[in-house]
């Protein structure tokens, strides 16, 4: 059975995943380096390790994310858009409006039922909407990022930031903290700001259900709880594989269906 493999490469991270007639074997998430080929290769091998196979066991290689093009072992490259569309509607069949927040940009994309994105718009302007708001965030606060989400739970008192500028909304945060202010309620009220701006994007595209997340915001309960509320949808968790992985899924699809293409042709 052929074995294919999809590397999206962003920002803040790295990720593969190996798959085998539509499953998963193997995948990895890993810190991005400065090389966005360096961080590829990491990436690649923490895969291999996690599944048990080799690399001459992948038969096709799509590269996708930022740092495509400085994939050294992919075979071909597609964008991200096609492969965050792919992945969502792998992740869950249903989805027909995907919300994508990546390292540097947020991404809003309708699908329809073949996964084929019809309508997108993306957000790569400003750090506010994006996972490095939420980092810069966690680090004056002094926690890791991952335990962010489980503020705004905690929260009695959400504070209000006065603007989604990351600059500003970092001054906001300080201001709080010196005042004595409970880190929950600080936490959750970055979180809904996060939220607030992400929705303003969203809208600009016609929202229709199933909606669904993806990227690594997407473990963030407390985001997704006050965007499901501002947009007045239910966004459903994705359960069947990390969010995170979503583009490297799509691309490990897209892979497969090259291979087959090259099947066919030599026939």
């Amino acid at each position: 059975m052929t074995v294919t493999a999809g590397c999206d490469v962003g920002s803040l991270t790295a990720k593969v995943v190996l798959m085998r007639q539509n499953r998963i074997l193997g995948s990895s998430v890993v810190r991005s380096r400065v090389n966005p080929r360096e961080s590829a290769d990491e990436a690649l091998r923490a895969a291999l390790a996690n599944s048990g196979l080799s690399r001459d066991d992948i038969v096709c290689c799509v590269g996708t994310g930022y740092g495509r093009d400085r994939i050294a072992f992919v075979d071909e490259t597609l964008s991200e858009i096609a492969c965050h569309g792919r992945g969502a509607r792998w992740l869950l069949p249903s989805a027909r409006t995907i919300i994508d927040i990546g390292g540097q940009d947020c991404k809003a994309m309708h699908i329809d039922a073949t996964g084929k994105v019809t309508k997108f718009i993306t957000n790569d302007k400003c750090a506010s909407g994006t996972g490095r708001f939420l980092e810069v965030m966690a680090q004056v606060l002094g926690i890791d990022i991952e335990a962010l989400g489980a503020h705004s739970g905690k929260s009695k008192a959400p504070v209000r930031l006065a603007s989604t500028c990351t600059v500003w909304a970092q001054a906001d945060v300080i201001k709080y903290l010196n005042e004595g202010y409970a880190i929950e309620d600080i936490g959750a009220g970055i979180n809904a700001a996060m939220a607030n701006r992400v929705a303003i994007l969203i809208n600009t595209i016609k929202v229709e259900r199933d909606v669904i997340m993806t990227g690594g915001v997407a473990k963030n309960d407390g985001v997704l709880s006050v965007l499901g509320q501002v947009l007045g949808q239910r966004i459903k968790k994705i359960r069947k594989a990390d969010p995170q992985l979503a583009g490297a899924i799509g691309a490990a699809l897209h892979a497969h269906e090259i291979r087959e293409r090259e099947a066919v042709r030599c026939l």
